[in-house]
């Protein structure tokens, strides 16, 4: 059992992790949508494009996507079937939790690793459309690997394991403790 200290420590780098990642995806939002309405604009109204905007949001969404997957999946927003859970009484569901959560934590691991390892091969291409704005300012392509981009997808894997693992220790607690009933699923915000 955690000590108060600990607990409030728990909760405090947990509501700073949600305040952080809520933060980086608001900001890549504002990006975006901003990024689109200038290309929009200098498309039809200037008669000339951005050439770098489309590629820019995407890598923008692409980050995006892969920092807010963890608390989806916490938040219990990710599409599931649940009609084989939801049958079972609450004994049946917490077995059914822990077991599911094995094969989904071997599954995570696996795509951060193939993830990690092809994102390393690409460690020569640099991303086009930073270079491009980057010699506008400066003379100089950035020269900023591509791999930054595609690490994304072993950031995001890694993020909800960590969420399946918290969610186990937040369900299994209880009979951890005192072999009392399992907590039930929790699909409310983690900074409430």
């Amino acid at each position: 059992m955690l000590t108060p200290s600990a607990n409030k420590i728990v909760t405090s780098l947990t509501r700073g992790y949600v305040r952080v990642i809520r933060t980086l995806a608001g900001v890549s939002m504002a990006l975006i949508v901003g990024i689109m309405v200038v290309q929009v604009f200098a498309r039809y109204v200037m008669g000339d494009s951005l050439i770098w905007a489309e590629e820019l949001c995407r890598y923008l969404l692409i980050w995006q996507t892969f920092l807010v997957l963890g608390m989806a999946y916490s938040r219990g927003e990710l599409v599931a079937l649940d009609f084989l859970p939801s049958a079972l009484p609450p004994r049946g569901q917490w077995i059914l939790r822990a077991a599911m959560s094995v094969p989904i934590l071997a599954f995570l691991g696996l795509l951060s690793w193939y993830g990690f390892d092809f994102s390393s091969r690409f460690d020569n291409q640099t991303i086009p459309a930073l270079d491009f704005i980057w010699s506008a300012l400066t003379g100089n392509a950035l020269g900023l690997s591509i791999r930054y981009i595609y690490v994304s997808v072993t950031v995001g894997f890694v993020l909800m394991a960590l969420h399946v693992i918290a969610d186990l220790v937040v369900t299994f607690r209880p009979q951890l403790l005192n072999n009392a009933a399992p907590a039930p699923p929790d699909t409310t915000e983690a900074d409430s």
